[in-house]
């Protein structure tokens, strides 16, 4: 990532922070997921255990960046499709509780991580933001391999953030017998609680910050675009290529603490599979 300055040398805080990224991952990550049959519940047949590294800026509107290492856990494709459970990010583990033809509703949780003074020279004063467990729901209507979906997810503990909705649309196609592809792309709209928290700057954060106080209202925070490669390498050997793109929108692009409006996250990993029958 020429070009994209990367902290080396995270202090202690940080370090606790990327320790409790792997936390969450390693918790919110199912490996026995149920899986709907036409004989019932069964268990998935396949896991792929290993682990991947991923860049992402140190924190929402950075122009910083941070490698972090985390497990990869990756259940069988017959799993994946037919599941109970569908694990799309951090903040966003899927449960499908409700089916009728090609819809599909249920909640959601997840995680949100916070912010520290640490993670860039703007937020210098501004204080910290406590993370917390997100829950919400979503819904969505699959057309063959076309899945629009709309998702809201809201913090209810630590500090409280409130809650983004996401608009999208999901593409999933096989280039060949080794190769599966997705494809996301969508927009998410903040309401006034999470822009002011992430975007905005107090009067208190004015005196003690470089920053003019900043109001942040509710609107849409960025559009964005992913794409998710899986390869299968060998009959045990998978690699896994994620990339994202995400362009901040209105108040977020207009924060004086965002550094910039182009966000990108990338990541690579390495599964190894294990039959579990």
């Amino acid at each position: 990532m020429k070009g994209l300055p990367v902290r080396q040398m995270p202090g202690i805080s940080a370090l606790v922070r990327r320790v409790a990224r792997v936390a969450v991952a390693m918790a919110f990550v199912a490996t026995l997921v149920p899986t709907a049959s036409a004989n019932g519940l069964r268990m998935p047949s396949q896991v792929g255990i290993g682990g991947m590294v991923v860049v992402t800026p140190t924190y929402e509107g950075s122009n910083r960046y941070e490698a972090v290492g985390v497990p990869l856990i990756d259940l069988d494709p017959d799993s994946k499709a037919a599941g109970l459970i569908d694990v799309e990010g951090v903040d966003d583990i899927r449960l499908r509780l409700f089916r009728a033809g090609g819809f599909e509703a249920g909640p959601l949780f997840g995680y949100r991580f916070g912010r520290e003074e640490s993670d860039g020279p703007r937020l210098l004063g501004m204080g910290e933001i406590d993370g917390g467990v997100v829950v919400g729901g979503y819904a969505g209507y699959r057309f063959g391999s076309l899945f629009p979906f709309v998702s809201y997810h809201h913090q209810v503990s630590g500090d409280d953030t409130g809650g983004v909705a996401r608009f999208g649309l999901e593409l999933k196609h096989n280039l060949s017998s080794r190769i599966a592809l997705t494809t996301v792309a969508g927009a998410s709209w903040a309401n006034d609680d999470y822009m002011q928290s992430y975007f905005g700057v107090s009067a208190a954060q004015a005196i003690t910050s470089a920053h003019a106080q900043f109001q942040a209202d509710a609107g849409l925070k960025d559009a964005f675009l992913g794409m998710t490669a899986d390869v299968r390498l060998t009959d045990l050997w998978s690699l896994k290529l994620t990339g994202r793109y995400a362009h901040l929108l209105g108040d977020a692009a207009d924060s004086p603490i965002t550094a910039s409006e182009h966000q990108l996250f990338g990541g690579v990993g390495l599964t190894y599979k294990f039959s579990l029958r």
